[in-house]
């Protein structure tokens, strides 16, 4: 069995630790799109490790899928860290 990485967002987006942090606090919005994120990603290793199968064409759509809610909460988070 392959070992594959997961993406949390701390260890991607190490200079928005603190925002991070502060919006799982603060913002629902946030939390929901975060848990999403942490699911989906789950599920792609799972799949990618062969726990599960998924044909390729799903496997991409969920791969674009957390692309999508990455950058979403990758502008959530860079419009936290400019309020600071």
């Amino acid at each position: 069995m392959t070992h594959v990485d997961n993406h949390p967002l701390a260890r991607d987006f190490p200079e928005y630790r603190q925002q991070i942090h502060q919006l799982k606090l603060a913002n629902a919005h946030f939390v929901r799109l975060h848990e999403q994120y942490e699911t989906l990603d789950r599920e792609i290793i799972r799949a990618e490790e062969g726990l599960e199968h998924r044909s390729d064409l799903s496997l991409d759509a969920l791969k674009m899928q957390r692309v999508r809610l990455k950058d979403e909460l990758h502008q959530m988070l860079a419009q936290a860290a400019a309020w600071r």
